[in-house]
């Protein structure tokens, strides 16, 4: 009696069925698994170094690492920076410090969407690492150069994983359809807007099958095709198909849009990525570029705005946020232009790289004891504030022999006018104050 009411096993999801249990049966990341490279190395040596995964949503990163603890027999601990804290990372160490001493078994503590552990939370896992008490993996969609602490990015490995090839999808999409035993067909042209919409993630792209597949059963139907694609999933396809730009291309065509100060262009690009399924402060952040590589000094005011704008997304979510993205991209796309700063920078950072180690002039080190003063620190030093208009005419600031280096060009357009203007005629009272030494 009491079977009938025994619960049903739940069935996995598609994409969980699917997750590979060895490294053979992973799709995608060749340049990292294949024979002869990195991570295959480390999977057969034995000998793990702490790593960071980073790669776009969907392209393996928990399966690498659990692939990973499976092949070392290490004890495995999965947390995510979403939804733990310090509380959670000091129960992991006193696991592993458990596990070590019961059985000897190292651990890997796997840390998904890393980056959103703060800078304390992070500094919670060097002294660790460094005692080799766990073998630190994290995950992450963002840049680790930004926001991994350089100390932990400094003892951990970075391997680069990449979204799938619209092949490799194909190849997954016949193992889904294998699992998947009901009696229906895919077109060839639904097939093809399917990868497509998958844009190189296989979760997306599994997750899309299940629900596509569920579709297609209750409405009785046999053949999926293109009319059913549009008919049943269209809020789910969005416009991902052949006829559309590639994701990275329509972050280009607004790129250029703003750069070519077409305001309706810029806001029909940037809602074709937030309609396409974009993260939203991921727009936020291509702006954020923008106001710093187009527009610079012309508009400082623009880099304030697009700042403003995530910051208020963070706060506010949709469709507040989005609103704050569309104010800011119309502002970028009228805003004076100017690639002055950006062109400045990459300038001299190509000249200090190739540069020797210049010495800082006598009279620009700072001079806090009797010592350094005995040795003319700072000696003849002339403060701005003391001088005529706050400037040192004639004083020098570069160390010796790069006197007449120059790397920022201000345009004539929005503010920079005015500050190519206000350099010309401090240029001017150089060359005045040098006239009169000689």
């Amino acid at each position: 009696m009491s079977g009938l009411f025994k619960p049903a096993t739940p069935q996995a999801p598609l994409a969980e069925q699917l997750r590979p249990k060895t490294l053979d049966e992973v799709v995608g990341q060749a340049h990292l698994l294949a024979a002869g490279k990195p991570l295959r190395i480390a999977f057969t040596s034995g000998k793990l170094p702490s790593m960071i995964l980073w790669g776009p949503p969907g392209v393996g990163k928990t399966t690498l690492a659990r692939l990973i603890a499976n092949t070392s027999e290490a004890d495995f601990i999965p947390i995510s920076a979403v939804l733990s804290g310090i509380k959670d990372i000091r129960e992991a160490i006193e696991r592993a410090e458990l596990t070590l001493q019961r059985s000897g078994r190292r651990t890997i503590l796997f840390v998904d969407e890393v980056h959103r552990f703060n800078k304390g939370q992070q500094d919670a896992f060097l002294p660790f690492v460094e005692s080799g008490l766990i073998t630190f993996i994290g995950a992450t969609t963002e840049n680790p150069s930004f926001e991994v602490n350089s100390a932990l990015l400094s003892r951990a490995q970075v391997f680069v994983l990449k979204a799938l090839t619209e092949s490799e999808l194909d190849l997954l999409l016949d193992r889904a359809l294998a699992v998947m035993t009901k009696n229906i067909n895919i077109t060839a042209e639904a097939r093809e807007q399917i990868l497509a919409y998958a844009d190189g993630d296989a979760r997306r792209l599994l997750n899309f099958v299940e629900g596509l597949f569920n579709a297609s059963l209750a409405a009785g139907i046999s053949e999926i095709d293109a009319d059913f694609l549009q008919s049943t999933m269209a809020s789910k396809m969005r416009r991902f198909d052949k006829g559309g730009e590639a994701f990275y291309d329509q972050i280009s065509a607004l790129h250029k849009s703003v750069r070519g100060s077409n305001p309706d262009a810029a806001l029909y690009w940037m809602q074709r990525m937030l309609d396409g399924g974009a993260e939203p402060l991921y727009v936020g952040r291509r702006l954020v570029r923008m106001a710093i590589e187009d527009i610079g000094l012309a508009d400082p005011r623009a880099l304030e705005i697009c700042l403003n704008a995530c910051q208020t997304y963070e706060r506010l979510g949709s469709p507040e946020g989005e609103l704050a993205f569309a104010n800011a991209v119309l502002y970028l796309a009228i805003a004076a232009k100017s690639n002055a700063a950006y062109m400045a920078y990459n300038q001299v950072k190509a000249f200090v790289a190739q540069d020797q180690s210049r010495p800082v002039p006598l009279h620009l080190r700072n001079a806090p004891t009797k010592l350094m003063k005995s040795l003319d620190y700072g000696k003849e030093y002339r403060y701005a504030h003391n001088e005529d208009e706050a400037y040192a005419a004639g004083e020098q600031y570069l160390p010796d022999g790069l006197d007449d280096l120059k790397f920022y060009e201000p345009t004539s357009r929005g503010l920079e006018a005015k500050i190519r203007d206000k350099l010309a005629h401090l240029h001017e009272l150089d060359l005045q104050a040098k006239a009169k030494k000689k």
